[in-house]
């Protein structure tokens, strides 16, 4: 582990990056250019004296998913991601993993979308950002465990989200073609592997859908959705792909003016506590 290295390496990073740049406010009597080392802990999601003692070349070797938050945090590009790992001594991670980092630029479009439910899918369905108002709208999606990150998996074992009931059959057919087009390109020891074998025992619909051998069905530009607070909801599905990384940006926007657009924006509200709100659900068994 190259700690003189990685600790300027941070720093100029840190130093290189403006609040505007990921969506915090200036305040006044800044001096520190670039963020604070405080303010990259928080977008990293961990605690001040850890990174400070990181960056000041202390404490034990970071761990791989320590690593990627770091990353994400700096809005580091993947070769630069790869030389952060190197330098903290795990050598370069590979490209497609459970830590996949996040396109600098799709996170910087998610910084200017706070308000907008926006979301970054990797080619499983894993989520791997999302803005506020997207945890008010689905819930955290960035915290599950095992087969419960994938989208897919949660979808046939019963968690159909905030889709009305009209949208159930096309939406299980997009998920699945997905999956067979990672599956076709991984083989049968890949992680889209273990999801189809899973998934064919414990699901029928699943299974049906599968042997039907359909791919090529994308993203429908309207979708339709019902909200446990604000209501039923007509969104439009904006897409946004990075065929380097392999990432989604999905982003829902509504027709101005419409009611739809409305209930959108009190989304922003909810937003503000979705923490209490969703775990009132979760507790309730509701969600």
């Amino acid at each position: 582990m190259e700690y003189g290295e990685l600790s300027d390496f941070l720093r100029k990073r840190r130093e290189a990056l403006q609040p505007e740049d990921v969506g915090m406010p200036r305040g006044r009597r800044r001096r520190t250019p670039g963020l604070r080392r405080e303010e990259v802990a928080a977008l990293a999601s961990m605690s001040t004296d850890y990174y400070s003692r990181l960056e000041g070349g202390r404490g034990p070797q970071p761990s791989a998913e320590m690593l990627s938050a770091i990353a994400r945090a700096l809005r580091l590009t993947l070769a630069e991601r790869d030389y952060l790992f190197v330098l903290a001594g795990h050598g370069t991670p590979p490209r497609v993993t459970r830590l996949d980092h996040v396109n600098p630029g799709l996170l910087r479009i998610l910084d200017r979308l706070d308000d907008t439910p926006a979301v970054v899918l990797n080619r499983l369905g894993e989520t791997l950002a999302q803005t506020r108002a997207h945890v008010a709208f689905e819930g955290e999606q960035t915290n599950h465990d095992g087969l419960e990150r994938f989208a897919v998996y949660r979808w046939f074992m019963g968690d159909k989200g905030n889709y009305q009931e009209r949208e159930w059959a096309n939406h299980g057919r997009i998920l699945v073609s997905m999956l067979r087009e990672v599956y076709a390109a991984d083989g049968p020891k890949s992680q889209a592997a273990t999801i189809v074998h899973v998934l064919s025992e414990q699901s029928p619909e699943f299974a049906a859908l599968w042997a039907a051998h359909e791919v090529g069905h994308a993203h429908t530009q309207t979708k339709w959705f019902r909200h446990p607070v604000v209501g039923e909801l007509e969104l439009h599905c904006q897409v946004m792909s990075d065929s380097d990384q392999q990432q989604t940006l999905l982003v829902f926007t509504a027709t101005p003016g419409s009611e739809s657009a409305e209930r959108l924006r009190l989304l922003t509200v909810v937003g503000s506590n979705e923490g209490n709100f969703w775990k009132g659900l979760a507790d309730s068994g509701q969600a």
